[in-house]
């Protein structure tokens, strides 16, 4: 498949940089950072909607830095290319948010989806190579 993330360099994916194993965090290692990171303002969590505006910006932005890379648009000359794990960050950042403010276990969550995407898609793709 043309474009496949399997076809490109594996950059910045952490299964790629063995010397950074221990630095992985669980996604609820992830929860406790950013509940502890909000935690240490007086305003706390925003409200879900405001949130959910700025989990809208967040993907505007990747939006944009991916079009720049493969769609029609290029960057303007004086616009500098955007740290694409950055950008996927700060959306994982707001998302973790959304869910700590409203009382989601992620890794739960997580496990869930995964399973239901097994048992949905099992048949749905073609088998590749494990491995």
């Amino acid at each position: 498949m043309s474009g496949d993330a399997r076809d490109r360099p594996a950059e910045g994916r952490p299964q790629d940089r063995p010397d950074e194993r221990e630095a992985r965090l669980t996604l609820r290692d992830a929860q406790a950072a950013v509940d502890a990171w909000i935690g240490r303002f007086e305003e706390g969590y925003w409200p879900p909607l405001s949130i959910l505006a700025r989990l809208t910006e967040e993907v505007g932005e990747l939006a944009r830095e991916l079009n720049h890379r493969y769609g029609p648009k290029p960057k303007k000359p004086d616009e500098p290319e955007q740290d694409l794990a950055l950008e996927l960050a700060d959306i994982l950042f707001v998302l973790v948010a959304i869910a700590n403010e409203q009382g989601v276990d992620l890794d739960d969550a997580f496990a869930r989806v995964l399973e239901k995407y097994e048992v949905r898609d099992a048949d749905r793709w073609t088998p590749g190579h494990e491995s």
